[in-house]
């Protein structure tokens, strides 16, 4: 008996010890969860209760030149409810004032608000929609209300904000303008245009909040003020002029429709500055319409065809190797070299003529005897001339994804006998429509090549953060004499020349045809084959004030037009005469103080019906587009405009009752 109590007593001990042991092991589990982690386990449980949320600034605007808005960003905001938040005295005292005041403003009845505001704080549910897409006076309105003017922790308001970015003149120079945003697919930062170009100025600094997660996975604001409050971002002043981009966007549209061609691309560019007021980039889509989706004038690099004849040109005169009255033999419109013919449209050739006459009509047996004769037994002379006149690299510009020219030089694996012959008609060589525009720009602007701009200046409200001057490229591409014979040619193009069809006796004009054919050497032969017709001058002839590059690809064939000056011309020519036979310029301004009485009247009348109380749409015919825009969405609606200038017709006639977020559409004149 007293072995088994022996033995009871050591299993006693043992288990004294076994528990004594892991309390100690709690004891020592605590202690270092309590002060050796401790700091880890309290972050980590804060990071799933409590969470820093980025509140994004609100990008600055772009504006055109003549201060249009071209992209905007609008605060939407959302208001939601935690039915738990608020005491149940204050609920009651509260909730028919605040069900009176949210039925004035979001149009349900009364009964509906009070009805939902109880069920969802019998529901238990922290996170009620009240309303969502709302403007900032809206939100202002809504947060001064009975209750949720008590505040987030007291009168249970929760506020969400996100930033729309929005184009005011729609499509037009959508690709220009660009975006810049978060690709959802693969969450990396993406973005075209100016918008993506010039980001570091038009995106602000983000500020923080603090919010709290609530049942069902969902987040609320621990305050209803920001930790650090968003920083908005500088506005952008671009150099395009929507008066002109209207007229180039709709001249080239027009052509492309006509002739069903692939794509397309204008710019029209201020001569002197280098400012571009006006690019267009229109792409076929498979159901027949256009939209601006390639960036063709900036990124599209391609064989020019005969506009590249002025480089030829321009190289022989300098060096003096010929003059615009020297002859040359076209031989019936064919020469061989290396076994490969070069021929001339005209069938038959155009006999005996000048340089200059060649130039005129775009002879390629005159332009390239001009050049292989004179430098076939040094290549690199004229080679390096282009490299001189700066078409061997890209210009530079603010955009990403420029196309590379291509410019072969002797000792490269791709040169050989037909080079040399073949780049005096365009061919071999590959370069942007908008590096043909800077050079031809170059000849009207005196020789001075200024880089192409899209931005002229960074402002915050009224006080500028930086200026964009015009940036000489090459101040000298050539001599005065040889500038003069330029402009001497290139105006005989269209009075005398391919271009003869453009030439008007009231308006003068200076350019050069290019009907470049694409594709030659394709896996398909023939099939695969189509034209790229171009035209690309100034205007006017006599004092250049603005230069024009028009390419259009691929046009319908049939009907044997697809010719520069049948294609790409005509646009060149209704963009050149509609800018000055509908806006005539001045280079001064009279009384720059005084008053004009049609912006005041336009003034007055928008801000007398922006400040009624109406419950009725307004009347806006006549009314500047972008008063329109404004005046409606404080009223609550959504709009959508086509063209641009003033309302010429909307969809809901003046007098209707107002529904809050029903579309509007205005057609502007």
């Amino acid at each position: 008996m007293a072995v088994d109590d022996k033995h009871i007593s050591y299993r006693i001990y043992l288990v004294a010890v076994f528990i004594f042991l892991m309390a100690i092991a709690i004891v020592v589990k605590l202690t270092n969860i309590q002060w050796v982690e401790g700091d880890y386990y309290r972050k980590l449980a804060k990071q799933r209760t409590v969470r820093n949320f980025v509140i994004p600034a609100n990008k600055g605007n772009i504006y055109s030149a003549d201060g249009s808005l071209l992209a905007t960003s609008i605060p939407n905001y959302e208001i939601r409810f935690d039915s738990k938040a608020p005491k149940e005295e204050n609920f009651e005292k509260y909730i028919k004032p605040l069900s009176d005041s949210l039925s004035s403003i979001l149009g349900r009845p009364s009964g509906y608000y009070q009805n939902e505001l109880r069920k969802a704080r019998a529901n238990k549910n922290r996170y009620y929609l009240i309303a969502r897409n709302l403007s900032y006076t809206e939100y202002v309105r809504i947060k001064g209300f009975p209750l949720f003017n008590l505040g987030a922790f007291k009168g249970g308001i929760i506020i969400e904000q996100e930033t729309v970015r929005k184009h005011p003149i729609g499509k037009i120079a959508e690709r220009t303008i660009g975006y810049d945003r978060i690709d959802p697919a693969t969450g990396v930062e993406v973005g075209k245009g100016i918008e993506w170009a010039f980001k570091s100025y038009l995106n602000g600094k983000d500020g923080k909040i603090l919010k709290q997660k609530i049942a069902k996975g969902q987040w609320k604001p621990i305050r209803d003020v920001n930790e650090v409050d968003p920083i908005d971002g500088y506005d952008v002043i671009s150099t395009i002029d929507v008066f002109i981009q209207d007229i180039a966007h709709h001249a080239l549209l027009k052509q492309l429709q006509d002739y069903g061609a692939d794509h397309g691309c204008v710019v029209v560019m201020e001569t002197e500055t280098g400012y571009v007021k006006a690019i267009s980039n229109l792409g076929r889509q498979e159901d027949g319409s256009y939209i601006e989706t390639t960036n063709y004038a900036v990124a599209e690099s391609h064989e020019p065809g005969s506009t590249f004849k002025l480089v030829d040109l321009m190289a022989i005169l300098e060096d003096k190797v010929a003059d615009t009255s020297t002859v040359f033999d076209s031989h019936g419109g064919v020469v061989k070299y290396y076994g490969r013919s070069v021929r001339d449209s005209h069938t038959g050739g155009y006999g005996k003529i000048s340089l200059a006459r060649g130039f005129e009509l775009s002879s390629n047996t005159v332009m390239v005897q001009a050049v292989y004769d004179n430098y076939k037994s040094n290549p690199s002379k004229f080679v390096n001339h282009i490299r001189n006149f700066g078409l061997d690299k890209p210009l530079g510009l603010h955009f990403k994804g420029e196309g590379r020219p291509i410019i072969p030089h002797p000792g490269d694996k791709s040169w050989s006998g037909i080079s040399l012959p073949w780049m005096a008609f365009g061919y071999s060589v590959s370069v942007t429509p908008m590096q043909t525009l800077a050079f031809y720009n170059s000849v009207a602007n005196n020789g001075v090549m200024v880089r192409p701009q899209f931005v002229s200046e960074i402002k915050e409200w009224n006080k500028t953060i930086k200026k964009f001057d015009t940036e000489v490229i090459n101040p000298k591409v050539c001599s005065p004499e040889t500038i003069k014979k330029l402009k001497a040619v290139l105006l005989n193009v269209v009075k005398k020349g391919t271009a003869s069809k453009l030439y008007s006796k009231d308006f003068s004009m200076a350019g050069k045809t290019g009907t470049a054919q694409m594709n030659y050497g394709g896996k398909d032969g023939k099939s695969a084959l189509y034209y790229a017709s171009s035209f690309v001058g100034y205007f006017p002839a006599d004092h250049p004030k603005y230069s024009c590059i028009v390419v259009v690809h691929k046009p319908n064939t049939s009907k044997n037009n697809y010719y520069g000056a049948d294609v790409a011309g005509p646009v060149f020519k209704r963009i050149a005469q509609k800018i000055f036979t509908d806006a005539p310029s001045t280079n001064k301004i009279k009384r720059l103080d005084s008053s004009i009485p049609k912006q005041e009247y336009s003034y007055n009348k928008f801000n007398s019906e922006s400040n009624k109380k109406t419950k009725l749409i307004p009347n806006l015919k006549g009314m500047p587009g972008m008063d329109a825009v404004a005046l409606l969405e404080n009223l609550g609606l959504k709009v959508r405009v086509n063209g641009v200038g003033k309302v010429k017709n909307q969809s809901i006639q003046a007098g209707q009752n107002i529904n809050k977020n029903t579309t509007i559409v205005l057609e502007l004149s």
